[in-house]
């Protein structure tokens, strides 16, 4: 009969170890985030660069917005393998393995969103221009996130990010690339969930700090605090009110940077 293995086993990183970490490295993030994107906030149509950068600016604001809010299913993960590891069922497997899986949906959502980006930038022939159909087009693109948040799949996809335990529980699969699998299954959940509250952080300035700070928030609020299942409703009207007020007046919305006056997006040195 196997035994278990002894408690030297290298299980060495505890919850608050593995939290520290996490915050930690979120905060890293937003460092470099802020020393790489301040100042180039453009406002709504901020042009992406090139996609090398965009793809590792991408991964930087990606792990300084969701990595709090992922936080708790992180945490029930590296619990449940160590536990398991410990009682001999498996083989340990490194955390880490998992929120590549997580940040690996994220990147393809960021590579969608560049590419849809890049080709309206193709077709639109400056009809998009914030002096033209801007204001009305990136209003009823925050409108459109508004009501999605009413939407029973985002209900869904909320409930299964806020109960971290049900998940790995009940979805749980062996080795590392089932680590993989699982990370990868939850950021799934994770873009269900927040697509529309990344389409508003671009409709509002992709690069705008403050933005970002602001949909972070809102993240954090939904997935992890008490009563984040009511809060949906809740932005929800406050996103098609923002959307509604800047199709009717952009000019006067704190905050939103006129793309007319904004700098030009270029690679930091």
């Amino acid at each position: 009969m196997a035994t278990a293995p002894a408690d030297t086993t290298p299980l060495r990183l505890d919850p608050v170890a593995m939290a520290s970490l996490l915050l930690a490295a979120a905060l890293v993030a937003w460092v470099v985030t802020v020393d790489r994107m301040r100042g180039m906030d453009a406002g709504p149509g901020t042009d992406l660069g090139g996609l090398g950068w965009f793809a590792g600016i991408w991964v930087t604001m990606m792990a300084a917005m969701m990595l709090p809010s992922v936080a708790p299913m992180v945490l029930a993960f590296a619990r449940v393998t160590k536990e398991r590891a410990r009682r001999g069922q498996a083989v340990l497997v490194p955390t880490w393995v998992f929120v590549a899986g997580y940040f690996a949906a994220w990147t393809a959502y960021g590579l969608v969103a560049y590419g849809l980006f890049r080709a309206v930038d193709a077709v639109d022939g400056g009809a998009l221009a914030w002096d033209r159909a801007g204001p009305y087009v990136a209003g009823g693109a925050i409108v459109a996130a508004g009501i999605y948040q009413l939407t029973p799949v985002k209900d869904v996809c909320l409930r299964h990010c806020r109960t971290p335990l049900h998940f790995i529980l009940h979805g749980w699969h062996e080795g590392r690339l089932g680590a993989l699998r699982m990370g990868t299954e939850h950021g799934l959940y994770c873009v269900g969930c927040c697509w529309g509250l990344m389409i508003v952080l671009f409709s509002l300035g992709v690069m705008s700090l403050f933005w970002m700070a602001a949909i972070a928030g809102v993240i954090f609020a939904e997935k992890v605090l008490p009563h984040g299942m009511r809060l949906t409703r809740l932005f929800a009207v406050a996103f098609i009110a923002l959307g509604i007020w800047i199709a009717a007046s952009p000019g006067s919305v704190p905050g939103l940077t006129d793309p007319g006056s904004g700098p030009a997006l270029g690679m930091k040195p």
